[in-house]
């Protein structure tokens, strides 16, 4: 069959990411990006092998030869591009998260469905091999009845992080701090674990960092299936924290983090954890080791879903549950009062 091509909008510091992830890919070819920097965008065009340049990405989505648009842009951006692709019936791969307001994921998911596209949103963690593992041993009910799901997300992300891009610490464009920009993937992860939440109460404010939105929130759960949690989200502590999940039942305990299972303990059991590998990162896979890449994982994902027709593994519906969360949580720490997510 033949390739499905990519094109890529943004050359920021994730676009390297998706560039690898298709450049290394058998079935998948780069045939351009846009960035209103062209020196950058020419720049990974040199690395990468990619033809054609853009500084305007409307001007890109003309080609007739662009299967999937790999959308790199700053957050609050993401729904603008994804639409235009969507009208230019181009499928979309979107870093997370998904975008930053309900109404501007409402309509990049509508554009997406009126268009018949495909959109995928990259959430790595979801498919790390421990977390995979901890959800197919909730599924199978080895823990009984859940009674708590944590997530703890400690960042440390100095003054000059944030001072490195206009963009970086605002509403306007990252829609948040520690929670939406770094923390929204164990948001995800925690939410997708423990089957969705019903409502939050929150505190979220900048405690440390010159910014207009957080580097420092707490918030705590009820989720839809009973149980209690909490998440623990900040840029402000240093050093940076193994992101860690805490996951309790009636029936024993699965602790997950950054570098695997920490505990898998059932009452009434020897069961041993399962010996499970972790993702590799850009910085040290080498191309025969890109199958357990996270990206790479997602640009298959995406063209595999264009061949065959199906949705991808996080769609739009599915991307957005974590975003709806974070502007709950944001919710309720700007008027003091527990938000319901089913209002």
């Amino acid at each position: 069959m033949s390739k499905i091509r990519f094109a890529i909008v943004g050359a920021g510091v994730i676009s390297p990411f998706h560039a690898r992830a298709i450049f290394h890919h058998p079935e998948a070819e780069l045939v351009a990006i846009s960035d209103v920097i062209t020196d950058k965008a020419r720049m990974m065009a040199d690395e990468y092998g990619i033809p054609h340049v853009y500084a305007n990405y409307k001007d890109m989505l003309d080609r007739d030869d662009i299967d999937v648009v790999s959308v790199c842009v700053p957050s609050g951006m993401h729904a603008e591009i994804a639409i235009a692709a969507a009208q230019a019936g181009k499928n979309i791969l979107c870093e997370k998260p998904l975008d930053i307001t309900s109404d501007k994921m409402s309509q990049m998911i509508a554009s997406v469905r009126e268009n018949n596209v495909k959109l995928g949103c990259v959430f790595q963690r979801r498919v790390m091999p421990s977390v995979l593992a901890a959800r197919q041993a909730i599924a199978d009910g080895k823990l009984g009845k859940l009674v708590l799901g944590d997530a703890y997300l400690k960042y440390y992300r100095s003054p000059e992080y944030y001072k490195s891009a206009g963009w970086r610490g605002t509403w306007q464009w990252d829609g948040g701090g520690a929670l939406m920009n770094q923390g929204v993937h164990g948001v995800d992860v925690v939410q997708y674990l423990m089957g969705g939440v019903d409502s939050v109460f929150a505190y979220a404010a900048p405690l440390l960092r010159d910014i207009e939105v957080e580097d420092t929130a707490v918030a705590v759960l009820k989720y839809k299936n009973g149980a209690f949690g909490v998440i623990q989200g900040t840029t402000s502590v240093y050093p940076n924290q193994e992101t860690r999940f805490e996951l309790h039942g009636e029936k024993g305990t699965i602790v997950v983090t950054d570098s695997g299972i920490k505990q898998w303990k059932m009452l009434d059991s020897e069961e041993q954890a399962p010996q499970v590998g972790a993702l590799s990162t850009m910085s040290r896979a080498k191309p025969e080791d890109m199958s357990s890449d996270g990206h790479y994982i997602f640009v298959d994902d995406i063209l595999n879903a264009v061949k065959e027709n199906r949705e991808p593994m996080v769609n739009g519906e599915e991307a957005r549950k974590s975003v709806d969360l974070i502007l709950a949580i944001y919710e309720s720490a700007r008027t003091g009062k527990e938000v319901n997510l089913n209002e």
